[in-house]
């Protein structure tokens, strides 16, 4: 509707009570020396309230821009909050508390200059000045891109309240008039704080503070009207007696107009006249009589006056405007003035407009340069806002503000409906209550309970349930009662709270003052307990809100250039109008839930009205088809509404948008209106517009279908009936349905968190929002489905995600949404975009942790890939993945079978094998046929048990199954003989020899398998040689990394050599059970290292078995056993109690146990009956006995003597001589020789003696020239020389007889 001429709109109310948690206030408490002795609460003030807005906070780079100040006074108290609709303030709210004074009314003016604001407050008793930075000086930079900085009452608890220089007490003479409240405050050019005042006496005091960094001295001065002369108070100073005054011309309300070096101060006195004074003359520069200007004036002039009020607006272009609001009983009126200035400083006032109201109480109004805001408390204290322009208007007529309704007081409940569902959603619908209110509320409920009341919207909705519950629980005294009772009880309780909270909202709903901000056009209404805003209408919605009495004379040309246009728009309202007034509650609710659930809204209209025929009891149908008689192109007006409220068609805010502008414009831009508080205004702002366009297409949609019904050719035309149901209809519906949707979304509770961390009750709603787009938006389709998708996986609902996935498929490409979705990190296309979606799904399922989804998709997918063959192996792999994770492993075996890139598919069989091994399920593993893939799953395995743990994982078992079952036993072999060899080396553990001897057997009998040509195997590596995945470099002490041998040699075992390692592996077993200190050394010793190993333990029969499967000699046996003996020759009880349990271990023929055998007893017969049963050539094993015996002085036992002289009585002498045991040897050699002549031959194991028939024997002379050669060289010792002498004999006896056995022979030889 393109209008004529400028249109005024109607205005509606925003709360700013945002739903989070309420505002934190830091508290100071302000001692003023000088009020002490002051009775507190002395003067009682009403409740104030009022703003600042910054001179700078129109404009686009500004750091002050969207930014203001409002607060409140109560009693002692001050509130004081910054506020900014761009960013969030932090630390931005604070209450002052005055020690002894009390805030007046309207006592708090702001200003600033370049680098500070200063706010001036006045009390009852004192004045005051804080200096805070300006936040240009805060913020220095030119863009604003955070998203909160600090307010400028961060620091304000380094302010020194009690600074002389920023605060006085406000002197007793003149003294504050007792019962005014009224007070102006402002700056001098030169930085001057001044304070006016009314005086008690009458006229106005004023009182200066010097520049706050410049010293001075505090001066009060008084303006009198009946003096021209200025009397100057320096400090305290009694004023002298003037003579006495009427207190009439004592002021009602006080402004100030500051010009250059100068101030107006303007004064609205009890005897309704208007004084004009110049500080800086301080005289009265004019008076003028208000009553001259009021109808009706004759009482108003014998009363005083009260209620009085005056504004100020200053415009550069026109000048200095007054507002006059002169008060009367039950009526009202205003006074609009403009300064004008002569010559000679002559000053006088031209009339511009006097506007009358009805309304009794006025709270306030704020003047601009060309309209009045007024707000009222009507007769039902109802809150009243209006506006007029006072200079262009039809004959008065106000513009009204719809306000926000308080919450109903009844709730009613309908018998299908929980009680406590149906009161919180009262209670938690956006713009109900506040969050103050629902504390209060809830404080007050659960008296004696403490709780902590900093609560989110969401905490306070479960706080509150669970306190009504609580009471509700509390008060049942009966353990059964009806399930009536129940609800009866329940809506008592409910109620109770709900009419608490109703009473705390209404308290705080209550208005205080009205804030413009001329630059931003912003208006608020400041309340007691938040703030709201008033924001205008568009055409439609004014339009269709505008009282009656207003739409009678709407000026047509002010909605169509066209008059009959414009004339038929404003019928057709009227039609809407009727209608609506005509739906009742039902009505509503029957077209709320139709859209709710998806049905069809013309149906809901068609019931709707059916309905109001029905029940037309008013004849109001009659009037709307009388009205609808007067629409002279009913088709055209609603096709103009209905273009008006969409918003589907070109947006030329979008076209006008330029991306190419300058950086700091759009970042700039960016954070235009990007606060939390801006946020909440903007979505109730939403919901406002969309709740009333909802109503109009709600009632469009009755009356078209009243207008079907009727099929009147008169009202439609010839031909236009069809084109009514087919364009109009279909129309309005869709337009419904969005706006329903739009209602619904901004009273969904918002989260400022990213997508992939919503709640899931967040989702829900998202879910909702989405199924409700679905019957009538057709634009990103495919989008939606994807998000809805996203909704049933949070929900649950996987298989219909699914579904709604695959469904948005078909749009990639199409919608910038899904392509911003697949667009990679580094821009990099890598597929066709339907394969990066379906990655992504991919992705987004497999997070989720559906397989059997993921696996679905994926096989779908495969034939989007074709010919892709890196796309399909991703696919498949993805498959082969997912099935293993579900435990198909028959289906993972085939998915890997058929992917085709090389790498990937060997990764894919190194996880089965990994995984399978993890779950124990090795049959399937061993018994998947591996076609072309056998090599590789052997390496796979081989490399992981060379890899891992043998106490983790046994891949060598798995890989000896494998072997097994495929009848390659001499591999199998192979794996078991290594397996054993490792088990030696790293586990040293009793079971790890145990399984070792396992493995040897196994790869024995797998070798016997074999036909006896082929049964042998390689020996395996040495654990070091083998490259193992993920060992680092060995390297020398250079730290240069050694050469892997190149060239090691080839050993083959056979079967005899594996027989070998069986028997070593049974031996370690028995060593490891008989010491199970040897376990830690026996796994991986060598045959000849578990000789010594079992000689140390006492287990001699098993080291003689070893030594004879090993070929090696005995001597280690009998040294060993040797030495064991002298050790209990020469050793204690304990020693003989320890030997019994190595003796036991070895196969003596008989143990004797009586007292009279000894442990040392059986350990000699033990070495006895070895050195008898295991002989050897030159009676080695004899001589190392007897060597070892000797070595350790040990003397030899006789039988050992005795056998020993059997054998080799030679060596015998030999050792005695060795170790200097001369006496031994003078008696060996003397029995030696006696028996070689036949006395005892048979103890030397001599068959025949000396003699002439016998063959010869002889006597070992070098051994007997060694001992008379080592007797002699001691002649001074007898003893010596008597055994030297005794072998002398010997030989001399031995050689007469071989000369006679000699000459016997040599006689027989010559017969």
């Amino acid at each position: 509707m393109a209008a004529a001429g400028s249109l005024d709109r109607s205005f509606v109310e925003l709360s700013g009570a945002e739903r989070e948690r309420p505002r934190h206030f830091r508290e100071f408490t302000v001692c003023s020396i000088g009020t002490a002795n002051a009775v507190a609460g002395a003067s009682k003030y009403s409740e104030s309230a009022g703003g600042f807005y910054y001179g700078e906070s129109g404009k686009l780079f500004s750091v002050t821009r969207n930014r203001f100040i409002h607060w409140k006074t109560s009693g002692d108290t001050l509130e004081l909050v910054e506020e900014s609709l761009d960013v969030n303030l932090l630390n931005n709210a604070v209450r002052l508390k005055f020690q002894n004074c009390n805030v007046l009314p309207g006592g708090v003016y702001v200003s600033e200059t370049q680098n500070h604001v200063i706010i001036l407050i006045l009390t009852n008793q004192t004045v005051h000045r804080l200096l805070l930075p300006h936040p240009s000086r805060m913020y220095r930079s030119e863009l604003v891109v955070e998203s909160q900085m600090q307010s400028i009452f961060t620091d304000i608890g380094k302010v020194d309240f009690t600074d002389p220089c920023n605060y006085q007490l406000i002197p007793a003479v003149p003294g504050i008039s007792p019962n005014s409240t009224t007070s102006t405050a402002w700056l001098s050019s030169d930085g001057e704080a001044l304070f006016a005042l009314p005086c008690a006496s009458g006229g106005i005091f004023v009182l200066k503070l010097p520049p706050y960094d410049i010293p001075g001295v505090v001066s009060v001065v008084e303006l009198k009207q009946s003096s021209v002369m200025q009397r100057l108070l320096i400090g305290w100073m009694p004023t002298a007696i003037r003579g006495d005054q009427s207190p009439s011309d004592r002021p009602l309300s006080l402004a100030v107009h500051c010009v250059e070096h100068d101030a107006f101060i303007f004064a609205l006195c009890q005897d309704h006249k208007l004084r004009m004074w110049s500080y800086k003359e301080q005289m009265c520069l004019m008076v003028a009589d208000m009553l001259e200007y009021v109808p009706v004036k004759k009482d108003l002039r014998l009363t005083s006056g009260t209620g009085h009020k005056l504004r100020l607006a200053y415009s550069p272009a026109m000048g200095l405007y007054l507002g006059i609001y002169m008060h009367a009983p039950k009526r009202g009126q205003f006074c609009i003035f403009q300064l004008v200035s002569t010559e000679s400083n002559r000053y006088s006032l031209d009339h511009i407009s006097s506007l009358f109201t009805s309304q009794e109480t006025l709270i306030d109004f704020a003047l601009t340069s060309t309209d009045i805001w007024a707000l009222w408390h009507d007769a039902e204290n109802q809150t009243v806002v209006k506006y007029i322009n006072f200079e262009h208007n039809v004959a008065g007529q106000w513009n009204p503000v719809f306000m926000q309704p308080l919450p109903e007081e009844e709730i009613v409940i309908r018998a299908d409906q929980d009680p406590r569902e149906i009161y919180l959603q009262s209670l938690f619908t956006p713009g109900q209550f506040t969050n103050e209110a629902l504390c209060k509320a809830l404080q007050i409920f659960c008296r004696g309970t403490e709780r902590n009341l900093d609560l989110s919207w969401s905490e306070l909705k479960k706080e509150v349930t669970l306190a009504v519950e609580s009471e509700l629980q509390g008060s049942v005294t009966e353990y059964e009662f009806s399930q009536e009772a129940f609800r009866n009880l329940q809506q008592e309780f409910w109620c109770k709270f709900y009419a608490c909270c109703l009473q705390y909202q209404e308290a705080l709903s209550h208005p205080l003052a009205l804030h413009l901000n001329p630059h931003t056009n912003m208006v608020c209404l400041l309340k007691k307990g938040y703030l709201s805003f008033l924001v205008s209408s568009s055409l439609v919605d004014h339009l269709y809100l505008l009282p009656y009495e207003n739409l009678l004379t709407e000026d047509e040309t002010t909605i169509s250039d066209d008059v009959d246009i414009a004339r038929d728009v404003l019928c057709l309202i009227k039609c809407l109008r009727l209608i609506g007034e005509s739906v009742t509650m039902d009505m509503s609710v029957t077209m709320e839930t139709s859209c709710y659930n998806l049905q069809s809204p013309e149906k809901a209209a068609e019931q709707i009205l059916e309905d109001m025929i029905t029940i037309d009891v008013e004849n109001m149908m009659e009037d709307i088809c009388s009205k609808l008689q007067e629409i002279r192109n009913p088709i055209h007006a609603i096709g103009l509404l209905l273009r008006e409220m969409d918003y589907e068609t070109e947006v030329e805010m979008e076209k006008g948008f330029n991306p190419a502008q300058p950086l700091n414009i759009r970042m700039n831009l960016s954070q235009l209106y990007g606060s939390s508080t801006a946020g909440y205004i903007v979505c109730r702002a939403v919901h406002k517009i969309a709740s009333t366009r909802f109503l109009i297409c709600r009632d469009l949609l009755v009356l078209q279908q009243l207008l079907m019904r009727l099929g009147d050719a008169v009202i439609w035309g010839a031909g236009q009936l069809f084109q009514a149901q087919q364009d109009l209809l279909h129309r309005t519906a869709p337009l419904l349905l969005s706006y329903h949707l739009i209602k619904w979304g901004s009273e969904c509770l918002a989260t400022d968190v990213p997508l992939d961390t919503l709640s899931e009750s967040t989702f829900y709603a998202f879910k909702e929002y989405i199924q409700l787009l679905q019957p009538w938006c057709q634009v990103n389709v495919g989008s939606c489905r994807f998000m809805l998708g996203r909704c049933y996986l949070v929900t649950g609902e996987g298989q219909k995600a699914l579904e709604c996935f695959c469904q948005a498929a078909s749009e990639v490409g199409k919608e910038e949404f899904l392509d911003r979705l697949i667009r990679s990190e580094d821009g990099e296309i890598v597929s066709t975009p339907r394969l990066q979606y379906y990655d992504k799904v991919l992705r987004l399922l497999d997070v989720v942790g559906l397989p059997e989804l993921v696996i679905q998709l994926a096989t779908s997918a495969i034939t989007e890939a074709g010919d892709d063959w890196k796309s399909q192996a991703t696919l498949r792999t993805c498959i082969f993945k997912h099935h293993l994770d579900l435990g198909h492993n028959s289906q993972a075996y085939e998915a890997l079978t058929q992917i085709s890139d090389s790498s990937r598919q060997l990764d894919c069989l190194r996880q089965l094998v990994v995984v399978l091994c993890e779950r124990s399920q090795l049959q399937d593993l061993v018994e998947f046929p591996y076609v072309n893939l056998h090599n590789e799953v052997v390496g796979i395995i081989e490399s992981r048990a060379r890899a891992v743990d043998l106490m983790t994982h046994n891949y060598y078992e798995l890989l000896y199954a494998f072997h097994i079952y495929r009848h390659n036993y001499r591999k199998a072999g192979t794996v078991m003989f290594e397996y054993g060899m490792r088990l030696g080396r790293e586990v040293r553990t009793l079971w790890g020899l145990e399984k070792q001897g396992n493995c040897y057997l196994a790869a024995l009998n797998c070798l016997r398998l074999i036909r006896p040509e082929y049964a042998w195997i390689v020996q395996p590596a040495s654990g070091a040689v083998y490259d193992r995945p993920g060992t680092s470099p060995k390297r020398n002490h250079d730290g240069e990394c050694t050469a892997a041998p190149t060239n090691r040699q080839i050993e083959i075992l056979e079967l005899e050599d594996l027989e070998k390692e069986c028997s070593l592996a049974r031996i370690r077993l028995t060593l490891a059970q008989h010491d199970p200190s040897a376990v830690a050394v026996a796994g991986s010793a060598s045959a000849e290292e578990m000789v010594t190993l079992l000689v140390q333990a006492g287990l001699f029969d098993t080291a003689i078995s070893l030594c004879q499967t090993f070929k090696l000699p005995l001597t280690p046996v009998f040294e060993g056993l040797a030495f064991k003996c002298i050790k209990l020759q020469f050793g204690g009880e304990a020693a003989q109690g320890e030997a019994w349990a190595w003796l036991a271990a070895n196969q003596l023929s008989s143990v004797i146990t009586t007292k009279e055998s000894s442990a040392t007893d059986e350990a000699w017969r033990l070495l006895s009956t070895y050195l008898e049963r295991y002989k050897v050539q030159n009676n080695l094993y004899h001589h190392c006995v007897i060597n070892k015996l000797l070595s350790h002085g040990v003397p030899l036992p006789n039988w050992l003597i005795n056998s020993y002289k059997k054998v080799d009585a030679a060596e015998l002498l030999r050792l005695y001589l060795n170790y200097d045991l001369l006496e031994e040897a003078v008696d060996l050699v003397s029995e030696y020789v006696d028996a070689v002549l036949g006395k005892g031959h048979q103890y030397f194991g001599i068959e025949f003696p000396l003699s002439a028939t016998a063959p010869l024997v002889w006597l070992p002379y070098s051994s007997i020239d060694q001992l008379l050669h080592a007797l002699g060289e001691n002649s001074a010792n007898s003893h010596n020389i008597a055994l030297s002498q005794k072998i002398l004999d010997k030989l001399e006896d031995y050689q007469q007889k071989v000369d006679k056995a000699t000459r016997d022979l040599l006689y027989r030889r010559t017969l």
